[in-house]
């Protein structure tokens, strides 16, 4: 039986070890969401951390495993960005605008390097079979179907038009936010954002039962009115 300073010891090199995996992959998932997964190498790793290669051979044995690793990574910090804040909002439309308010915010603070890491995850890796991309097509359907089904909540709630394809208004959905980060990372467009917003709430009133047509109506007049002492612009977290 190992005595209990040597336990001590085992604990303490056990949280010494997933403090440094976690710095990797934090450093990692910063350089994929730039260059690919597919440019992250151990090597490419070891030169922005100035760490041995055998260092880092250590916390994952393959370069599959290192992505896998990255995608696990990317995963915690959407849900931490996006999903906790938005879940926290009441169920149905407002819960649905805030989902999509909070990722495109998480687009536009540049949380990654390179934009939203699954989108351009998800472009490198469509036509290339294996775990990585099943990883990566999970959590982007998983994302997908979140978006339709707070829809489908709202038609319960009497929100949204009972006749309205939920599924149909989560990819449209789906698609204007994915248009603002391709269009403000490939072309710089800071409009883009306040674009894709008006757009949401465009669709969002082509469905939306009388009652609510009021709340869009005042989300929308707000966007609009610049910021000032009563209307100051959300600051950004870091």
């Amino acid at each position: 039986m190992k005595a209990i300073t040597d336990i001590g010891k085992q604990r303490r090199g056990e949280a010494k070890g997933e403090k440094t995996r976690q710095e990797i992959l934090q450093a990692a998932v910063h350089i994929a969401s730039a260059e690919g997964l597919e440019g992250l190498t151990i090597g490419r790793l070891a030169d922005e951390l100035h760490m041995s290669k055998s260092g880092l051979f250590g916390h994952f044995g393959s370069k599959e495993e290192l992505q896998l690793a990255v995608v696990g990574k990317a995963r915690d910090i959407f849900v931490r960005e996006v999903a906790d804040p938005a879940f926290k909002r009441e169920r149905g439309i407002v819960r649905l605008l805030a989902m999509l308010d909070e990722w495109l915010a998480y687009v536009g603070r540049s949380v990654f390097r390179g934009g939203c890491f699954f989108m351009a995850s998800a472009i490198e890796f469509d036509s290339r079979p294996g775990q990585v991309r099943d990883l990566i097509a999970e959590l982007s359907r998983s994302w997908l179907d979140t978006i339709e089904g707070e829809a489908r909540h709202a038609q319960v709630l009497g929100q949204l038009d009972t006749r309205l394809d939920a599924a149909q208004l989560a990819f449209e959905l789906h698609a204007l936010v994915q248009e603002a980060n391709w269009s403000y990372n490939l072309f710089e467009n800071k409009r883009a954002f306040e674009q894709a917003r008006t757009g949401i709430l465009e669709r969002l009133r082509q469905g939306a039962a009388p009652g609510l047509l009021r709340l869009l109506g005042e989300k929308s007049a707000a966007k609009k009115r610049p910021a000032g002492k009563n209307n100051p612009k959300r600051k950004e977290r870091t």
